[in-house]
């Protein structure tokens, strides 16, 4: 397997006008703010836009960019394997914002940002491994819940997927609202008419 090619915020700053950003994060997630110019391809919809990246990045060089580095280091991972060269951004926008970089927001984006997709992955998987532990006191059994729940950590772990993440990036509050630019088909043509 190739190594992953890693690119740091201090690097990627002088040369943003050169680089394709791509923000694989969900649309809410992008809405709150992203690395400028990025545009948005969330992660679960990577495979439609395989051949628009693969001309991108013909042309020069793709940067992949998440909250903080997970997602992207997945998009690159499958991005390579499908034979698109492409870099991630250490510690995505979160290293991003640390280092003092200005993120855009779309107007009439939400002042405050959804969680990061990791963060809502925690949450609700304990969330659920406790509701089950507690049922499991007035009704014997209920435990297996949470051992279910640590089962498909496990999964995700090995297999580097994750079905939970995937659930909750349907969300409402994990989607675009109306009047923003999330519309996948403007995107990938906005990237294939780009430089």
């Amino acid at each position: 397997m190739a190594t992953l090619t890693e690119i740091t915020p201090a690097q990627a700053h002088p040369r943003l006008a050169a680089l394709t950003v791509v923000d694989v994060r969900s649309a809410g997630e992008y809405a709150a703010g992203h690395v400028p110019g990025a545009l948005n391809i969330p992660l679960d919809q990577l495979d439609r836009a395989l051949p628009a990246l693969r001309t991108v990045a013909a042309r020069g060089e793709l940067l992949i960019v998440c909250a903080s580095g997970n997602r992207s280091g997945r998009a690159c991972e499958s991005l390579a394997a499908a034979g698109i060269p492409a870099a991630t951004l250490v510690g995505g926008t979160s290293a991003w914002a640390a280092a003092g970089h200005a993120v855009e927001r779309p107007d009439g984006a939400p002042a405050r940002a959804p969680w990061a997709m990791d963060r809502q992955v925690r949450f609700a998987a304990g969330g659920l491994v406790v509701a089950g532990l507690l049922v499991d006191l007035v009704r014997p059994g209920t435990r297996w819940v949470s051992a279910a729940v640590g089962a498909g950590l496990v999964f995700s772990a090995a297999t580097n997927t994750c079905a939970m993440g995937n659930l909750l990036s349907r969300l409402p509050y994990n989607r675009p609202r109306p009047g923003q630019a999330a519309d996948l088909d403007a995107t990938l043509a906005a990237l294939t008419g780009a430089r």
